[in-house]
């Protein structure tokens, strides 16, 4: 039984060791920034596939191809992907690692081990970020739906006549992917990296013809032309921004996915690579659009010969099928991360990689996000419908990220009222104003993601609250666990032979699984031990630091107890963790070892503490909590399950 996440206490902060070469557990560098290619930037990576499209064809063409508002929106590309990637990201959000990981809701966690306990930002944290963890799985559902059609509809430009099949093809594409997601990504992944590199030497390619016939282009570059076209056209620049974002999706994983690469090759791979080639294609589409206005429609797909335009559509294709494979990872990841802070119920996790604990594989998580990627696409039918619904979700998750790393960067580095002030003022207010530019879109599709999110949300909160309320009846059941032991030493039990492990959260009540046993069966075993997992507020747990044994005041009794700590990334493998404590003088063997679970059915009361319909989703959540036998690795032939209740 899964113990609720433990709070490290504040701690005097260790200097900032990071290397940019190397990050702890991983290999040399170039594999790295290989990998990071193929999974870090495939959501970023395919962003010119729509996001000028999107610009010009926003509420039916607003934005006109002509040469103001085209400089305008390419300087307001650029330099919104350099002040929000190159910047605000790679330069100051991957700082906040949490023992080398990333994500909104490990920043979280980090940010309020550095925040005093009781006060209103102590819980204010959690809260953001477990918004912000609800908005990524939003964002999970539209970019496999938004990347995969707009690569397909590439037909369109390449060969009209099958236009009719790019719903089929993207739905099969669609399905085919999740499908798949069982045998896991190991070897797939292999060629992630290769592709990605073919893919953004191609973005470059496609940009430098175009660049080269009108190389005034380049002047897009300067800032003046966003600030221009912002004075000149308020109204329809305020419209462009709610597009302009469409550049930056995809910014969020760089964060999320820091604790498999590390921030090093990160950094190189876009500096090196993606951000030259993106501005490349995006200055290519500029120039596309001011010499062929009636382009503006789908200037990707116009900036090959025609000779080459299927296999353009074939290479994005297999771009956007890494890009939607990296957010479905990261949907597992997330969901894992959130279940093991205590915010899901416990999940069935199955690895398929026996070198890569990161690769994971959550089948409720697959077949839901499957449901809801398959309905966006049978809904909205259109990449452009789509990006109505895409920024909303993006901008507030970029949104909620700055406001977390302000509080960091306040308690963790001290950093003083101006340096907060000017962090807000140069990353938030971008972020603001790119929130406010998608804020007309909620009614047209833009409250998908929000719904999708609000609903995460609350069922996370509510199972977070629900736990804490079942735990708090289920210690008045069980009772103190010392007092317990008194009454076994003086009784005359029968001893049979063998141990006993008994899985409980804590050493401070007893295991309803033991009082049971001794109170109808009248016997112990030779050797008892009760096991607690605890998850710490970390992403790993050294083995040497993992095992805590404790003969709970009687060396002598064989009953003891052990604490077993793990990260919230490791896997939960108690057989193997109670043989390191074996090795370490825990007086026990599993040789012979019967392991105790006591598997507690809650049912809803009038009790106060919660409202009658989220206690009917606990309830229902904790029917289909993944069984302790699977997710602590226990050998079915030696688990026996005793049953409980609990009303609440």
């Amino acid at each position: 039984m899964s113990s609720a996440a433990t709070d490290a206490s504040p701690a005097t902060p260790a200097p900032d060791t990071t290397d940019l070469d190397e990050h702890p557990g991983h290999g040399a560098i170039g594999p790295l920034i290989l990998a990071a290619l193929g999974v870090v930037f495939g959501d970023i990576g395919t962003s010119p596939l729509y996001a000028m499209q999107t610009v010009f064809t926003i509420d039916d063409g607003m934005v006109e191809p002509n040469s103001a508002n085209v400089y305008g929106v390419i300087s307001m590309v650029f330099w919104s992907i350099t002040l929000i990637v190159s910047i605000k990201q790679l330069m100051f959000i991957l700082k906040a690692d949490n023992e080398g990981e990333g994500g909104i809701l490990s920043l979280a966690y980090l940010t309020r081990r550095f925040v005093p306990q009781g006060g209103r930002r102590y819980g204010l944290v959690m809260i953001l970020g477990v918004i912000g963890a609800s908005l990524f799985f939003g964002d999970s559902l539209i970019t496999p739906a938004i990347s995969v059609l707009s690569a397909v509809e590439g037909l369109k430009v390449a060969a009209p006549g099958l236009q009719e099949y790019v719903l089929p093809i993207g739905v099969t594409i669609i399905a085919l992917l999740f499908a798949g997601q069982r045998f896991g990504t190991e070897k797939v992944g292999r060629l992630f990296g290769p592709v990605m590199v073919v893919w953004f030497l191609a973005l470059g390619a496609l940009g430098i013809p175009h660049i080269i016939a009108d190389p005034s282009v380049l002047g897009a570059l300067s800032p003046h032309h966003a600030v221009g076209f912002a004075f000149r056209h308020p109204f329809i620049a305020f419209i462009a921004m709610g597009a302009v974002v469409l550049s930056v999706t995809g910014a969020e994983a760089l964060y999320a996915d820091m604790g498999h690469f590390g921030r090093g090759p990160i950094l190189r791979a876009w500096f090196w690579l993606v951000f030259p080639c993106l501005t490349l294609n995006y200055l290519g589409q500029a120039q596309q659009v001011l010499h062929h206005p009636e382009t503006a429609v789908s200037p990707f797909f116009h900036l090959a010969p025609d000779w080459m335009s299927l296999p353009l559509v074939v290479l994005a294709t297999a771009a956007t099928i890494i890009a939607s494979q990296a957010v479905i990872s990261g949907a597992f990841s997330v969901a894992r991360q959130a279940e093991r802070l205590g915010y899901l119920p416990r999940l069935t996790v199955r690895h398929t990689s026996h070198s890569e604990s990161g690769q994971i594989y959550i089948a409720s998580v697959n077949w839901l996000l499957f449901a809801g990627v398959l309905l966006l696409m049978l809904t909205f039918r259109a990449s452009e419908r789509l990006a109505t619904a895409y920024g909303v979700a993006v901008t507030l998750d970029l949104m909620l990220t700055t406001g977390l790393f302000c509080v960091y960067a306040a308690a963790r580095h001290r950093w003083r009222p101006w340096q907060i002030a000017a962090f807000a003022l140069c990353f938030g207010l971008l972020e603001v104003n790119f929130f406010a530019g998608n804020a007309a879109k909620v009614l047209h599709g833009g409250w998908l993601p929000l719904l999708v999110a609000a609903t995460i949300s609350l069922v996370m909160m509510t199972w977070r609250r629900g736990t804490t309320l079942v735990t708090a009846r289920r210690v008045k059941l069980e009772g103190e666990l010392l007092p317990f032991l008194d009454v076994i030493h003086d009784s005359q039990l029968a001893h049979v032979p063998g141990t006993a492990f008994f899985l409980h959260p804590s050493a401070e009540t007893t295991p309803l699984a033991l009082r049971e046993n001794v109170a109808f069966n009248k016997v112990a075993h030779e050797r008892t031990v009760i096991v607690s997992t605890r998850v710490k507020n970390v992403p790993h747990v050294p083995a040497a630091e993992r095992i805590t044994i404790d003969d709970l005041g009687d060396p002598y009794d064989h009953i003891s107890h052990v604490a077993i700590d793990f990260g919230f990334q490791d896997d939960q493998d108690v057989p193997a963790a109670l043989a390191q404590a074996i090795d370490q003088g825990l007086d026990a063997s599993l040789d012979d070892a019967v392991y105790f679970v006591s598997k507690i059915t809650v049912h809803r009361s009038e009790r106060p503490g919660m409202a009658g319909w989220r206690k009917r989703i606990f309830v229902g959540l904790a029917h289909n909590a993944a069984t302790p036998v699977d997710y602590f690795r226990l050998p079915i032939g030696q688990t026996v399950v005793m049953g409980a209740q609990v009303r609440f």
